[in-house]
């Protein structure tokens, strides 16, 4: 079974989450600090916002090809996918700018959650239609 759409998704985000990665390197590096954040602000952000992008880009991951190997419509995947890239996006530029509460904070975990959420009522929804059409 191919998961096309789960393979573009997947890769887009493993990309975004070496440049996210690349960034703490980078910090590590300029700051000459080889564990943990140093005590620098920047440092420690850009670490939580690779760890927090991780935290839920596996799961969405999952929830997307499970429900693309389940028959979702391509265009319901293409927006959900979107939906979650643009919302990790705004959840990094947010955080790494402030570690107090900001707009890019707000939308990019509004977002995150929304895709998490309408990806797993799906997949719940395709498994009692699966489970009808099994006890038939």
């Amino acid at each position: 079974m191919a998961a096309p759409l789960t393979a573009l998704y997947a890769g887009v985000l493993g990309l975004f989450l070496l440049a996210l990665g690349a960034r703490v390197s980078l910090l590590r590096s300029k700051l000459r600090v080889g564990m943990g954040h140093g005590n620098d602000v920047h440092l420690a952000r850009a670490i939580r916002v690779h760890g927090n992008a991780v935290e839920w880009i596996v799961p969405m991951l999952l929830l997307f090809l499970v429900a693309e190997l389940d028959g979702a419509n391509r265009i319901f995947l293409h927006v959900c996918g979107v939906s979650f890239v643009g919302a990790r996006i705004a959840h990094a530029v947010g955080v790494s700018r402030t570690s107090k509460e900001s707009s890019g904070r707000f939308w990019g975990m509004a977002g995150t959650w929304l895709v998490i959420a309408v990806l797993a009522l799906w997949d719940i929804t395709a498994f009692a239609r699966a489970g009808l059409a099994f006890l038939r």
